[in-house]
């Protein structure tokens, strides 16, 4: 398509964002992708509000761009995702040279946005619209890709922790049908994909099917070709027996699960409205690792919280210890405006910015421990790329661990049991052993 026109999408945050730009890019007509913004006849930055100066960090994008513009005069540039949908109208005031905002839920409107500013008019659509933006949306193209892929069945959450935005930019909690996501899976499969991840702000709360996320799982699983699924984001609280039980008993649901729990104190879990206990957390794990005893655990931490104690922070520490973590991610709280948290008083930021610093160094050494405790162990890898050393080919464990292996037989897309050899600082090394699917 040598006449089409040209997009560069700069994608932030989570793996829904991923998803969201796959699809922005599949919605718009006559333009082919590009990961040069010079080279662009559109710019979209597909934005998120979760972590600290999420808008600023925006705007100082938008910034680079002005000679561009002036340089381009026709350019089109786009804010698509939270921070659209957070700032609205305060994006284009603040940088000018902003044509179209456009929110998480909207973005099925994207072409019609973009036709309104062929004329020079602006466009701004942060709607919650009543209509499904799946169903408007044109079938996926059938060009092939890679061999594990993004799947978005649920948008928004109901929980509304006390410092999290989701609820006010991604809305309420709503399940796309499981046939209209089985669909997708299939088509996904046609095109070359063996691996899909299930998304979801609270994808666990998934209810487009009778028996909710474990059903959906079931009946993914019957799919020819689909070798493995996964799932994330998840909530304590909506991790129900049949989701648990699938764990132990479905053979493409992968030993990784992805389960937040924020803090290990009982008084800070009420403070953030988490509504669950450090011990209901810890006897949940229990009964996940009854089901399937090779899981491996990854979670999210917030530390600094408004009005944590060291005891507060002890008490998260110990929860770690407890669990023992395969990954993890961990952050020092900051306000976002309009949270119920933002109106109450930060701790001291060095002493938040030193139990950051404690909290990683027990979550590094727990997640080195599981990647070299992986070493003698046979796994199965999907390969998804080529390494950077020749005859090198890159992929997935079960558990999510990087793994790399040097083989004449090994390609894209091919499912392999490989043998652990060593464990690096961020991935392990391999032997094939033999193809398995």
């Amino acid at each position: 398509m040598t006449d089409a026109k040209k997009l560069f999408i700069k994608t932030y945050g989570c793996q829904m964002n991923v998803y969201d730009s796959e699809r922005m890019a599949e919605t718009l007509e006559g333009y082919e992708q590009t990961d040069r913004p010079e080279d662009a006849d559109m710019i979209l930055l597909n934005t998120c509000h979760i972590r600290e100066k999420a808008a600023e960090k925006v705007y100082s994008e938008l910034g680079r761009y002005k000679n561009l513009k002036s340089e381009k005069p026709d350019l089109k540039i786009g804010v698509a995702g939270c921070v659209a949908q957070a700032e609205g109208e305060e994006i284009m005031k603040r940088q000018p040279l902003v044509d179209l905002v456009v929110g998480p839920q909207a973005y099925h409107r994207l072409p019609d946005l973009v036709k309104r500013t062929s004329n020079g008019a602006k466009a701004l659509d942060t709607d919650f619209p009543e209509e499904d933006k799946f169903t408007r949306m044109k079938g996926r193209p059938k060009a092939r890709r890679a061999p594990a892929a993004f799947l978005t069945v649920q948008e928004g959450c109901d929980k509304f922790c006390a410092f999290c935005v989701v609820p006010y930019t991604r809305g309420a909690e709503v399940s796309r049908p499981s046939s209209q996501v089985i669909r997708e899976a299939q088509d996904l499969v046609e095109r070359g994909v063996r691996e899909v991840t299930l998304l979801g702000q609270n994808v666990n709360a998934y209810n487009g099917h009778d028996t909710g996320l474990a059903g959906l799982i079931w009946d993914l699983a019957e799919i020819d070709g689909l070798e493995r699924i996964r799932f994330t984001t998840s909530h304590p609280n909506d991790m129900d027996d049949a989701l648990i039980a699938a764990h132990g008993e479905c053979s493409k649901l992968m030993p990784y699960l992805h389960l937040p729990v924020q803090s290990g104190s009982d008084r800070i879990l009420k403070a953030m409205n988490r509504k669950h206990t450090a011990e209901s957390y810890i006897r949940l794990i229990e009964r996940l690792r009854d089901a399937r005893p090779d899981l491996m655990l990854s979670g999210d931490f917030i530390v600094g919280f408004p009005g944590e104690t060291e005891q507060d922070f002890e008490d998260t520490l110990s929860l770690v210890r407890e669990v023992r973590y395969g990954s993890a991610y961990s952050f020092k709280y900051s306000a976002r405006p309009g949270t119920p948290a933002a109106e109450k008083d930060d701790i001291d930021g060095a002493e938040a910015t030193e139990r950051l610093r404690k909290l990683q160094a027990l979550l590094t050494e727990q997640q080195r421990a599981a990647q070299d405790a992986q070493v003698g162990n046979e796994v199965s890898v999907l390969f998804e790329k080529e390494g950077r050393q020749e005859g090198q080919m890159v992929g997935k464990s079960d558990y999510l661990h990087a793994v790399h292996v040097a083989h004449e037989d090994a390609r894209i897309g091919q499912i392999a049991k490989v043998k652990i050899v060593e464990s690096g600082t961020n991935s392990l090394k391999g032997e094939f052993l033999r193809e398995i699917a």
